[in-house]
């Protein structure tokens, strides 16, 4: 995948944190932080799980919409969110 450059803020001394880590790990500042990103992410943003999957054909023709719509309220429900 490709890699894009951004810029962050954080404290100085989480910054030397991370230096040193990354010094003593033989790893750089990157890996270090995108590692870190990605098991907060996996922690905090999983995505729903589906409690149904089907394939078939239907002569409502709505069905797929319909669908759709439960499966997005359904998520929503899951992860805390509400519209």
């Amino acid at each position: 995948m490709p890699t894009r450059r951004t810029t962050i803020l954080a404290e100085a001394d989480l910054l030397e944190r991370i230096d040193r880590f990354a010094n003593r790990t033989r790893t750089t500042k990157t890996a270090v932080i995108a590692a870190a990103l990605e098991a907060y992410l996996a922690e905090h943003d999983a995505a729903p799980e589906l409690s149904f999957l089907a394939i078939g054909q239907s002569t409502h023709g709505r069905l797929s919409l319909d669908g759709r719509s439960i499966m997005r309220r359904e998520a929503g429900r899951r992860s805390g969110l509400t519209r």
